[in-house]
């Protein structure tokens, strides 16, 4: 049973790698640094609740973590 609960694990954390946007975008540009909602669409050309999406999806896969500041929410690399 252990293995199906890791592969299952494994291939959701594939998934989160198989869109473009999340690989070369979000995540390089985070790699870089902390940024805001707001960074990340305007260097990454998206409007916000795609990208929103997106950082939401990383964020359950523990790939990315977001920390409040003020009104704004600071994202990073886990790790």
């Amino acid at each position: 049973m252990a293995r199906n609960s890791e592969s299952y694990e494994l291939a959701c954390g594939f998934g989160l790698l198989s869109d473009w946007k999340r690989v070369s975008g979000i995540l390089k540009m985070l790699t870089a640094g902390p940024k805001n909602v707001t960074a990340l669409c305007k260097g990454l050309g998206q409007k916000q609740p795609t990208v929103s999406h997106h950082l939401g999806l990383l964020r359950m896969g523990r790939l990315v973590v977001g920390t409040r500041k003020g009104k704004s929410m600071i994202f990073f690399t886990s790790g």
